[in-house]
């Protein structure tokens, strides 16, 4: 019999087709990679099993990064598995081989890269002549199971699919021949004058930093005017109202900070507000209603918009949050979109979302989905319901099934949704706007009075949304008004003229950069213009998110609260690219030209030839640009650092590749030359921002500082110093990897000044920041001990993961930190996430990971990996190898892997209880549990996080409004049956 291969796209998709097929198609067996009955043999990926390179005749693996070998633009393309996935990449082909398997099924995720990885799987299976078995394409919009059945009934043929396939293809391809010809083509060039400086650039990754930069770049540019506005009151029989002075034959001129409301000079101010105080003004009125419709249905990037402007969501964690809704929950649909319109056959669906929210029990939004469903508000609308808006999918909504078990974050993205989805459904708000000009010859004042007659769809929202849209912002706006008789004179009660200052503009939150991303730098506010824009965006909504993610961590850009700044790396690529001119880099509106023509490849409006065509063209032109730039310089505008030259005192400037002494100016007695000091701006690929350099010339040391690689590409951290070279008679800049063991050898005595973070787990002193460590304090010499008798020492940066204050403070309180996922493995290079953890047993720091989900395979090495407590703070890797490859006496060995004994839990008094729960417990747990507790209701003292604010159920446990996190250990040993 043959049968038909199913292949989603992750293995928690498989596990829902399999569900949803179970009562059509008959009972599965399940197998280690895949599931099986008379019909279907369902498996998965796991994201992308395989990648594009370039074949082996086109590429040159040694000197890639000289411009000899540039650029590479292969004719085709070979294939290659990701490392990591490769076991799963083999399970796959090796079902889509089966000779009983003669039809495939595509249910990856419904879009461009969904597609992508399906077809790079098939070609692969296939190997040098295709697989050549018929394709159909599962497409779906939700993964309730009827959902998943109506999909399967309604397969789409492989000829429907040919323009998602080309564009999937195009985009893959575009992005490696810019990224890896980019990347090479300005490393090569930044790495001329010796060492690697790594330059990465992309097709998107590049214009999205663009306008990063060049908006940092206004903000430093702008200058602060002063500016005046007058203020009045105005008294009438019914009472007072304020009011402000504009110009009413005021229009729109060059000067962007010009407004109707504003004055230049205080004199000016201060005359009209002379002229007016203690008069009667005439007054003249406007009312009208008018009315405010709901935003519309959630797209991916809108929702990442708002999740981020109310709850300080990254892009990234938004769009995890929705992926979990959709695929484990199955309470959202899918959220890869850039659609905010619903198909208008989907009436139906929306009436039955809405009785499940009616009777899901969920208090606070049920009552608004019964008031839809009486007032038979879900009827069609061309603004809900356009097949012409619609293109893979559709808006992000609630499905008809009801979600439980949601996590705080889940359960908050899930009511954004739900509370957008009914707002389009229902009316308007209403408002009645009143406008109103009072007039002391020939002065004018505008009042304007904003008045909620019907809230419409603002009672989803309640009053914190009414107001917001009410716009109460300005002293002026949003208030009822006192009335005023017609033909009453008022009286000019008070009159302020009230100086102020423009500002400039604000920096990119994710939520405004991933609007700008959408818009391809346009700045449109207006959701119906900015619909209109999308098909002309900065990537596609899916992708956005890594885009932002992936400039943070290539450290082109920072997250400081919810700004995004641009870092001197950054303003740096941005003055070579410009220099070069290779403004299809730099420029977001024309990237978003590209993912326009993508759009139209799609749609079969372009043909893929004439894409790649033009983007060989582009990348040509981008190398050669950089091969043959001769100049000494690139022109950019430079700092002049504040510091002077630590060698003749002159002024320090910086140029493109180097901050450079150019000697005292003559007017200051020097000769206007240089005396020859000058270090590089990147030294070990880390790009010095100008505070940095600064600071260097300043103290002349700096760091630790992280982010350096080594030649070979290693990552390092360091302090940089300058010091004197007797040989060449002047300053250079050197690395000093800062080996705390100096001064316990040369018995220096050390004064620490930070508090104390905690007990130390060996002799139970205290610890203390020291150089690039956390050290015991008589792990080194000091006035009390000058000669060390401890050994506790922990790196402050290990594998490349910052370890803060906060979280060396928990793993001496606790035993270990939180989960950390920022470790990079020397080794394999790959970013792994663990806990550190002191082991008592090793005496030292170790690894802690996290139960693996999958039960581990028979045969697998047992690995432990270990810190080195090291002076630079650096970490090194101990595998242990298992009894199975590494003889060692059989005691020993189950000595070895014998689990520490987990201390004995004891009941908590019913304070604590309260807290934790009564389960028994032990001090460390219980540490533990009352820490979350604290951090879920902010109890930290904002001034100092040391200290906790007690509720009323913290209170009964400490005995006292407030305790410090020192304390904690000892107030909970009272509470567990008197242990501690």
């Amino acid at each position: 019999m043959t049968k038909t291969l199913v292949i989603a796209e992750k293995p928690s998709v498989a596990q829902d087709i399999v569900r949803a097929l179970t009562p059509v198609a008959g009972k599965f067996e399940k197998h280690e990679d895949h599931f099986e009955n008379d019909r279907y043999v369902v498996t998965s990926a796991v994201g992308h099993l395989v990648e594009i390179q370039a074949p082996e005749q086109f590429d040159v693996k040694r000197g890639k990064w000289s411009f000899a070998h540039l650029p590479v633009i292969p004719p085709y393309f070979d294939l290659k598995p990701v490392d990591k996935t490769k076991t799963r990449l083999n399970a796959v082909v090796k079902q889509a081989k089966r000779k009983d398997v003669t039809d495939l099924i595509n249910a990856c995720d419904a879009g461009r890269e969904g597609e992508l990885i399906f077809r790079l799987i098939e070609q692969y299976a296939g190997g040098a002549k295709p697989l050549g078995k018929p394709v159909k394409r599962l497409w779906l919009q939700s993964m309730t199971p009827q959902a998943i059945r109506d999909g399967f009934d309604a397969l789409r043929s492989e000829q429907q699919m040919a323009g998602l396939a080309s564009a999937a293809r195009s985009r893959s391809e575009a992005d490696w021949l810019v990224g890896i010809n980019g990347t090479r083509a300005m490393t090569a060039f930044n790495s001329r004058d010796g060492g690697f400086f790594l330059t990465t650039v992309g097709r998107v990754q590049t214009p999205t930093l663009s306008l990063v930069v060049e908006r940092e770049e206004k903000i430093r540019k702008f200058v602060s005017r002063d500016y005046w506005e007058i203020h009045a009151t105005f008294g009438a029989q019914a009472g007072e109202y304020p009011a402000k002075w504009f110009d009413p034959k005021w229009k729109k001129s060059e000067d962007v900070e010009a407004r109707a409301d504003r004055v230049w000079s205080a004199a000016e101010a201060q005359a009209i507000a002379n002229a007016v105080r203690g008069k009667q003004a005439t007054v003249t009125e406007e009312s009208k209603p008018t009315t405010q419709a709901s935003p519309l249905l959630f797209d991916l990037t809108s929702l990442q918009r708002e999740a981020n402007g109310k709850f300080g969501f990254s892009a990234k964690t938004t769009l995890a949050l929705a992926q979990s809704l959709y695929e484990r929950h199955k309470a959202l649909t899918y959220p890869r979109t850039d659609s905010r319109a619903l198909p208008e056959d989907y009436l139906p669906v929306a009436k039955q979302t809405f009785e499940m929210l009616a009777d899901s029990g969920m208090r606070h939004l049920a009552p608004h989905a019964l008031t839809a469903l009486n007032n038979h508000y879900i009827r069609p609308s061309k603004r809900i319901f356009d097949n012409s808006k619609v293109s893979d999918h559709f808006a992000i909504i609630p499905t008809t099934q009801a979600p439980s078990g949601l996590s705080e974050a889940e359960q908050k993205l899930y009511d954004l949704v739900v509370r957008r989805f009914m707002a389009v459904f229902f009316p308007s708000a209403e408002y009645t706007v009143t406008t109103r000009i009072s007039i002391v010859a020939p002065h004018s004042f505008k009042t304007e009075g904003k008045v909620l007659v019907k809230p419409g769809w603002l009672a989803i929202y309640g009053k914190e949304a009414a107001d917001e849209v009410e716009g109460g912002k300005d002293g002026d706006k949003g208030q009822n008004l006192v009335p005023v008789k017609p033909g009453e004179m008022v009286n000019t009660l008070a009159v302020d003229p009230k100086g102020l200052k423009t500002k400039p503009p604000a920096r990119y939150s994710e939520a405004t950069l991933l609007g700008a991303m959408e818009s391809a730098g346009k700045q449109i506010d207006d959701d119906e213009l900015r619909e209109a824009m999308q098909e002309k965006g900065l990537g596609t909504p899916a992708t956005r998110a890594a885009i932002i993610e992936g400039l943070l961590t290539e450290k082109y850009m920072l997250r400081e609260g919810r700004e995004i700044i641009p870092t001197a790396k950054a303003f740096q690529l941005m003055t070579l690219l410009r220099g070069l001119e290779v403004e299809e880099l730099c420029r977001a509106d024309l990237t978003g030209e590209w993912e326009f023509k993508l759009s139209q490849m799609e749609k079969g409006q372009l043909s893929r030839e004439a894409f790649m065509a033009e983007i060989a063209a582009m990348t040509e032109r981008m190398v050669k640009k950089a091969k043959e730039y001769d100049r000494d310089t690139i022109p950019g505008d430079y700092a002049t650092l504040e510091s002077p030259c630590p060698n003749c005192g002159g002024v320090v400037k910086e140029n493109y590749r180097r901050y450079a002494c150019v000697g005292r100016p003559a007017d200051a007695g020097g000769s206007g030359e240089g005396c020859g000091f000058s270090f590089g701006k990147s030294p070990a690929g880390r790009t010095f921002e100008t505070a940095e350099a600064n600071a260097l010339l300043a103290t002349r040391k700096i760091g630790p500082l992280e982010g350096f690689r080594s030649k070979a590409g290693w990552p390092f951290t360091s302090e940089i110093v300058i010091k004197y070279d007797d040989e060449a008679r002047n300053y250079k800049l050197e690395f000093d990897f800062g080996d705390d063991r100096k001064g316990e050898e040369s018995g220096e005595i050390v004064e620490f000044e930070d508090a104390s973070l905690g007990a130390c787990p060996i002799c139970g002193s205290e610890v203390h920041e020291h150089g690039s460590n956390y050290v015991c304090s008589r792990a080194v010499p000091t006035a009390a001990q000058p000669t060390p008798s401890c050994t506790f020492k922990s790196g402050k940066i290990i594998l490349q993961q910052p370890v803060e204050r906060e979280q060396m403070t928990k793993l001496l309180e606790t035993g270990k930190t939180d989960l950390l996922d920022k470790f990079v493995s020397m080794r394999t290079r790959r970013a792994f996430k663990a806990h550190l953890a002191w082991d008592k047993e090793a005496g030292k720091v170790n690894f802690e990971f996290a139960p693996s989900k999958f039960p581990p395979r028979p045969g697998d090495a047992t690995k432990k990996i270990a810190t080195k407590s090291v002076g630079s703070g650096a970490m090194a890797q101990k595998i242990s190898k298992s009894a199975a490859t590494k003889k060692a006496p059989a005691a020993k060995t189950a000595a070895a892997k014998a689990p520490r004994k987990a201390a004995a839990g004891k009941a908590p008094s019913a304070a604590l209880a309260a807290v934790i729960g009564a389960e028994p417990v032990a001090r460390p747990e219980a540490v533990k549990k009352i820490w979350e507790y604290i951090k879920a209701h902010n109890l930290q003292d904002p001034k100092d996080k040391r200290t906790i604010v007690a509720d009323d159920k913290l209170r009964a446990v400490f005995g006292k409004d407030s305790a410090g996190m020192f304390e904690l250990a000892g107030l909970l040993g009272k509470h567990l049956g008197g242990e501690g």
